[in-house]
C-alpha cells in the first residue's frame, strides 16, 4: 500500500509522466495515443490532446512545448498550453521509440526502428543532422545538461556519445560492456541518465545494479549495488542532483542518496514502472507504471533528508565539489518564494538579461556593515567599497561553480569492458576481476611462475584496487552492500608461511588510492586521510592530506607519494600538486609541490621506477621523471620520453596510443594499444619497450640523421645526464652497493665520450671554436681533456687546443 495520490491516465501499457522545467505542470502519454496536463497541486480534471494514430512512446519537455514520439513513426509537438499549437518535426518509416529535447528546446533527437538518429531544429525543421555510426537501432535519447552532448543507448548494449557541438556530429566515444542487450520493444532501460551537473550518468546494468559512468574516461565510477532483485526500467535525479530515483519491473522504487550510494527510501506501486520524474522544486516525485496509471507521491523524502533536497546543485557521485564536502545554504522564505516563480534560464541572453535585471541581487546581505546592501538615488545597489566606476561581477545565490578537478587515479587499473577489467598491471604481474552478477572473481597471475604462485579467488566485497610487488598483493574493497571499506593484504605464496590480514576503515570512508612497497602499506581515502600500515598489519600513522581531494598515491621502499587537487588557477583547474614522504624517518622531502603537466593533461599512471625514481605519464604522451627529488625544494619535472615522437610514429606510420606499465633498465615498459583504444584487454597483451629519448628537438628521420648526426648525440648527452644525476642521487643519500656505485663511473665515461664526438663533429667547421670551448668545458674528467686536445689538434685547431691544456691543468689543480 502506499500513501500517493493516483491517478488513471492511459489505457494499460508503457506510460510516461514528466514535469515541466517551471514545475506548473506534469504532462503524460501513454497507449490511448492522448496526451494529458494535469495542473500540479490542483484536484481538477485534466486537459487532454488525442491524437489520432500510434501509441506514444517516449516525451521530453519543455516550459513552452511537448514533444513526442510514437509507435506510427511520427515525432511531434504540442503547446504545454493546449491551444491546439501542433507541428510535425520529422517522421521515420518504423516505429519511433523516443525523444530528447536540448535544454534551450532549440533541438530534438529522434531514435526508432530505423537506425539511424535525427537531430531537428524546433524552429526550422529544415535543419537537421543524422548520426550514423551505429548499426542497430537506438531504444534511448539523453542530452547532457549543456546540450552539447547526446548519449545514445543502442539495442546491441553499446552507448554511442556524440558531440553536437559543429554542423557534422563527432563520435566521441562508444561505451562498451556496460549496458545489457535488450529487444526494441522492452521496457528495460538502458537510458543514460546525465547528472545535473553534467560530468557523469548513470545507466542500469544487467545485474541490477546502477553504474555511474564519468564523462572523464567513460568508465564506471560509482556503483548503487543491490537495491533491485529486478531490471531496472526508470531512472531520474533530484533537481540539484543530491538524490537518485530508481524503479524496476516488479514496481519497486528506491530513492538514493548520491553521495555515498544509501538507500534513503524504498516503496511498491502496483504495476512495473516505466518513467519517473521528480519534481523541479518541490519534495514531490511522480511513478507511472505499465497499467497506465500514474501515482504522485508527496513528501517522496523523509523531513530528515528534505533539507538536502533544497541545496544547491550537488556534485555527481565519486566527484568532488570545490572545498570537497556538500556546502548548505540556508534559504529564507521569501527568497525561496521568489525564486519558485523564476523560469530556468538556459540561454545567454537569459543570463545576461538576468544579470542586467533590476532587483536580481536582492539575496546579497549588508552583514559586515560594508554598505553592499544599500540602493543609489536610481534604485541601484552601491558598489560598496568598489567605486571606481567598473561594474561588479554579481554571484548567483542558487547554483555553485566547480573548479575544473582532478579526478582519483588507481595505478595500474583499467575501467570495466563488459563483465571485466583489470585491477593492476606491473612487471611483477596482473591481477583482474570478472562480475559474476552475484560476486566477483579475482585472478592473480606472475611473470615469473618458479619463484611465485598463481592464485584466484572468489570476491563477494567486489574489490575494485589492487597492487602487487615482489613481497605480496593488496586488496581494497569499497563500502556498499552494509559492508565499510576494507584492505585485504597477502603474502605471496613460496616455501614458507603465508601471512595475511584485513582492516576495516570508519564507516562513510572510502579508498581513493593504495599502495605498497617492501615497507608500508598505504592507503589515501575520501576524508583526505592518510593511513600507513606495517606490512603485518600494524598501524604506522594517520595524518590528513593538506591539499585535497586526494588524487592517487604510489610508494618505493620507504617513500610515499600522494598527489592531490591543489590551488585553483585562473583558467578554474585545479593544480595538481605532490607531496613525499619518507614514512620511516617522519621526513617530507618534497612538500606540496606542482607536477608539471600541460592544460588539460591528465595523469595515465604514476609508479617509481625499480631504481627508486618517481615517474608519471600523461594523457599527451609524456613520461616526466622527477630529478634531484631528495634535495627540498630542488625537485624539477623533466621529460624523458615523447611518445609522439618515437621513430615509429614519425610521419604517421602507426595509429597508436600507450598504456604505461613501468620503467625498468632505463627503458619504458607499455602495452601499444591500436586505433582508438584507450585501455588493455583480455587476453592479456604483451608489453613492449622504448629506449628513453629526451625531446630536445625534432627528432630526425634516418635521412636527416645520416646528414646531422650531432642533433642525436645533443639528445644523448642530455638524457645521460639526467640519467647520471639521478644515479649520483641514490648513491649520496642511500647505502648504495657496489655495482650502483659504478653505474655513475660508467655514465660519466658515457657522457665524455659522447661530448668527444661533438667534439669532433664541430671541429670541422673553423667557425664553431666557441661551441667546441663550450662543450670541453662540459667534460668531467681530466683524461678526457687529453683526448680533446688531441682531437682539436687532428682537425688543426691549435688554438682551441691551447686553450683545452688550460682547462686541463686548471681541472688538475682543482
Amino acid at each position: 500500500m502506499t500513501d500517493a495520490e493516483i491517478k488513471f491516465a492511459h489505457l494499460e501499457g508503457p506510460t510516461f509522466a514528466a514535469y515541466t522545467p517551471d514545475g506548473k505542470y506534469l504532462f503524460t502519454a501513454g497507449q490511448n495515443s492522448s496526451l494529458r496536463r494535469f495542473v500540479h497541486g490542483s484536484p481538477d480534471e485534466p486537459e487532454h490532446i488525442d491524437r489520432e494514430y500510434g501509441s506514444n512512446t517516449g516525451i521530453s519537455i519543455t516550459n513552452e512545448s511537448i514533444f513526442v514520439s510514437c509507435e506510427d513513426g511520427l515525432v511531434e509537438s504540442y503547446s504545454t498550453r493546449m491551444n491546439g499549437t501542433y507541428q510535425l518535426l520529422t517522421r521515420f518509416s518504423l516505429a519511433a521509440r523516443d525523444v530528447a529535447v536540448t535544454p534551450d528546446g532549440h533541438w530534438v533527437a529522434a531514435c526508432g526502428d530505423d537506425i539511424n538518429v535525427k537531430v531537428v531544429n524546433t524552429h526550422d525543421t529544415t535543419k537537421h543532422m543524422i548520426l550514423r555510426h551505429h548499426s542497430k537501432p537506438i531504444k534511448h535519447l539523453t542530452f547532457d545538461p549543456s546540450g552539447s552532448l547526446l548519449a545514445c543507448s543502442s539495442v546491441d548494449g553499446i552507448i554511442y556519445i556524440y558531440s553536437l557541438t559543429t554542423e557534422t556530429p563527432d563520435l566521441l566515444h562508444k561505451v562498451i560492456g556496460i549496458i545489457p542487450e535488450i529487444d526494441v520493444d522492452s521496457d528495460i532501460s538502458t537510458r543514460a541518465v546525465w547528472h545535473p551537473d553534467g560530468r557523469a550518468f548513470v545507466v542500469g546494468q544487467n545485474n541490477m545494479d546502477i553504474a555511474v559512468v564519468s564523462r572523464q574516461d567513460w568508465g564506471i565510477k560509482k556503483i548503487f549495488a543491490g537495491g533491485h532483485s529486478s531490471d531496472i526500467t526508470a531512472l531520474a535525479w533530484s533537481k540539484n542532483g543530491a538524490f537518485l530515483a530508481s524503479g524496476d519491473s516488479k514496481g519497486n522504487t528506491i530513492i538514493w542518496e548520491s553521495r555515498n550510494q544509501t538507500i534513503v527510501s524504498k516503496r511498491n506501486y502496483e504495476g512495473g514502472i516505466t518513467s519517473i520524474s521528480w519534481h523541479p522544486t518541490e519534495n514531490v516525485i511522480t511513478y507511472s507504471t505499465r497499467l497506465g496509471t500514474v501515482y504522485i507521491q508527496s513528501k517522496a523524502l523523509s523531513s530528515d533528508h528534505e533539507n538536502t533536497l533544497k541545496l544547491h546543485l550537488q556534485p555527481a557521485p565519486g566527484f568532488l565539489s570545490a572545498g570537497g564536502d556538500f556546502v548548505r545554504l540556508e534559504r529564507r522564505a521569501e527568497q525561496k518564494e521568489d525564486r519558485s516563480n523564476r523560469q530556468e534560464k538556459t540561454s545567454i541572453d537569459d543570463i545576461l538579461a538576468e544579470l542586467e535585471g533590476d532587483g536580481e541581487d536582492d539575496w546579497l546581505e549588508d552583514d559586515d556593515g560594508a554598505g553592499y546592501g544599500e540602493r543609489n538615488e536610481n534604485g541601484k545597489r552601491a558598489a560598496g567599497g568598489l567605486s571606481l566606476g567598473v561594474p561588479s561581477i554579481k554571484r548567483h545565490a542558487y547554483g555553485s561553480w566547480s573548479p575544473d578537478i582532478h579526478e582519483s587515479l588507481q595505478p595500474g587499473s583499467t575501467p570495466w569492458r563488459g563483465d571485466r577489467r583489470y585491477l593492476f598491471l606491473s612487471l611483477i604481474g596482473f591481477a583482474w576481476t570478472v562480475d559474476q552478477k552475484t560476486h566477483n572473481t579475482v585472478t592473480v597471475e606472475f611473470y615469473d611462475q618458479e619463484q611465485y604462485r598463481n592464485f584466484h579467488f572468489t570476491d563477494p566485497l567486489l574489490y575494485d584496487k589492487a597492487v602487487l610487488n615482489e613481497n605480496g598483493s593488496l586488496f581494497c574493497s569499497p563500502p556498499g552492500r552494509g559492508n565499510p571499506a576494507l584492505l585485504f593484504y597477502r603474502e605471496h605464496e613460496t616455501w614458507g608461511v603465508r601471512h595475511e590480514w584485513k582492516t576495516r576503515l570508519p564507516d562513510g570512508e572510502e579508498v581513493v588510492s593504495i599502495a605498497l612497497s617492501n615497507a608500508y602499506v598505504v592507503a589515501c581515502t575520501s576524508n583526505g586521510y592518510i593511513r600507513v600500515y606495517s606490512l603485518y598489519g600494524v598501524p604506522v600513522k594517520v595524518y590528513r592530506q593538506k591539499h585535497t581531494p586526494v588524487v592517487s598515491c604510489t610508494s618505493w621502499s620507504d617513500y610515499v607519494m600522494i598527489l592531490g587537487n591543489g590551488p585553483v588557477t585562473a583558467d578554474g583547474r585545479a593544480q595538481l600538486t605532490y607531496t613525499i614522504e619518507n614514512i620511516r624517518r617522519g621526513e617530507v622531502i618534497q612538500s606540496n609541490d606542482v607536477v608539471a603537466i600541460p592544460d588539460k593533461a591528465t595523469i595515465k599512471n604514476l609508479f617509481f621506477s625499480d631504481n627508486g625514481n618517481p615517474m608519471v605519464y600523461t594523457s599527451n604522451g609524456v613520461l616526466l621523471v622527477l630529478q634531484h627529488w631528495r634535495s627540498p625544494g630542488q625537485a624539477q619535472w623533466v621529460p624523458i620520453l615523447d611518445t609522439a615522437h618515437l621513430d615509429r610514429r614519425i610521419g604517421g606510420k602507426k595509429e597508436e596510443s600507450y598504456w604505461p606499465v613501468a620503467v625498468s633498465q632505463d627503458k619504458f615498459c607499455c602495452i601499444i594499444l591500436k586505433g582508438g583504444e584507450k585501455y588493455p584487454y583480455f587476453p592479456r597483451p604483451l608489453l613492449s619497450e622504448f629506449e628513453f629519448r629526451v625531446p630536445v628537438s625534432n627528432p630526425p628521420d634516418e635521412d636527416q640523421a645520416k646528414n646531422d648526426p650531432i642533433s642525436k648525440l645533443e639528445e644523448s648527452y642530455v638524457r645521460e645526464s639526467v640519467l647520471v644525476s639521478l644515479a649520483e642521487d641514490l648513491v649520496e643519500n642511500t647505502r648504495a652497493e657496489e655495482h650502483e656505485k659504478m653505474d655513475v663511473v660508467r655514465r660519466n665515461v658515457s657522457i665524455d665520450k659522447i661530448l668527444l664526438q661533438m667534439l669532433a663533429l664541430e671541429c670541422k667547421d673553423e667557425e664553431k671554436q666557441s661551441k667546441c670551448l663550450e662543450i670541453v668545458g662540459l667534460m668531467r674528467q681530466p683524461r678526457t681533456l687529453e683526448m680533446a686536445i688531441k682531437v682539436a689538434v687532428k682537425y688543426d685547431r691549435h688554438a682551441l687546443a691551447e686553450k683545452i691544456e688550460e682547462m686541463r691543468n686548471q681541472m688538475e689543480e682543482d
